[in-house]
């Protein structure tokens, strides 16, 4: 059997890949993050299947229902939020699949913030203004965070930020980022994107915290900062589709005689 390790994308049902669907249709075993993947992404799982939500339950426990569809020969979907790889806590699920020898497989999801960039209609990478975005998350009273990687480290650089598991901490981001950033800077926070309850918040870091709390935001929201969410802003076209940019698929126009 083989255990796989599903992205679900972010919430819409319709961003699931088609890989995904084709193996949670398949799987006689479906467990899936119930607080974060609405129940509409694991409709497709066989009708007499056993769907579990795992949201309350811990990490033996989980384990136990994986080890009993082991035991039984039955592939198991291990459905999480977006893409697994980032913030999925999959890392200590796989250290126990190889301790047993279990075999897995992971299945890339549509991450967060790329619906979140389609919901604003919007590039995030634009052209001598933001070239890098940073992926990251608060402590809080989540896992602790590396030394180094803080904020205000990923601040110097600029860089376009995708802050995770921070929407209670709004304070803070203020106070370190506006030293960097400006007061001005633009920042987004999105609740629950691609879900029909979605809520997009557009601000800048001196006023996002107000709006935020009068919105009632409290959890499951991605914080977007960068001078690349400007809604209206001057930038240079991008050198791939410039005439003069020559490359192996077109070559330089040569002016007519």
């Amino acid at each position: 059997m083989t255990v796989f390790f599903i992205g679900a994308g972010p919430g819409d049902p319709e961003l699931l890949t088609l890989k995904a669907a084709r193996i949670i249709g398949a799987c006689p075993v479906c467990l899936y993050a119930g607080s974060l993947v609405p129940e509409e992404v694991v409709a497709c799982a066989p009708k007499d299947a056993r769907v579990l939500d795992t949201a309350p339950m811990t990490l033996d426990e989980t384990h136990a229902e994986i080890l009993a569809a082991h035991a039984k020969g039955q592939d198991v979907a291990r459905v999480h939020s977006g893409d697994p790889s980032l913030y999925g806590a999959i890392a200590e699920q796989i250290r126990r699949l190889r301790a047993d020898g279990i075999d897995y497989e992971i299945i890339p999801g549509v991450p967060a913030y790329t619906a979140v960039a389609a919901a604003l209609g919007q590039e995030l990478t634009i052209p001598e203004i933001a070239q890098s975005i940073v992926l990251t998350r608060m402590s809080m009273k989540s896992t602790s965070m590396p030394a180094g990687e803080t904020l205000e480290n990923f601040a110097i650089s600029g860089a376009t930020l995708a802050i995770h598991l921070a929407i209670r901490n709004m304070r803070e981001i203020e106070r370190v980022l506006i030293p960097h950033y400006g007061a001005d800077c633009p920042v987004v926070v999105a609740y629950r994107a691609s879900w029909p309850d979605q809520i997009i918040i557009r601000g800048t870091l001196s006023d996002i915290r107000k709006k935020v709390r009068d919105a009632k935001i409290t959890r499951t929201a991605l914080i977007l900062v960068g001078p690349a969410l400007k809604e209206q802003q001057d930038f240079v076209d991008s050198a791939l589709y410039h005439p003069d940019m020559e490359h192996v698929l077109r070559n330089r126009k040569t002016p007519a005689a």
